[in-house]
């Protein structure tokens, strides 16, 4: 499973909300409800992410095992 927990920390850290994610950088409120409930999201997406917050994908999403 693909957690997105990170990127919330980086998005503080760098002082920009979902907001300006959704304003700015046209990353539209279901992905934005998406990434909070750790759901897929096209890779595109995170190419933007990664882009606007300067990141690397590590930053923003990790991956752990499925406990199921």
């Amino acid at each position: 499973m693909i957690k997105f927990d990170k990127l919330w920390v980086t998005m503080k850290n760098q002082n920009i909300s979902t907001y300006y994610l959704r304003e700015r950088c046209g990353i539209d409120s279901k992905t934005i409800r998406r990434l909070r409930a750790n759901e897929n999201i096209e890779t595109k997406t995170l190419d933007k992410l990664c882009c606007v917050l300067k990141c690397k994908i590590e930053d923003i999403a990790e991956y752990s095992e499925d406990e199921s």
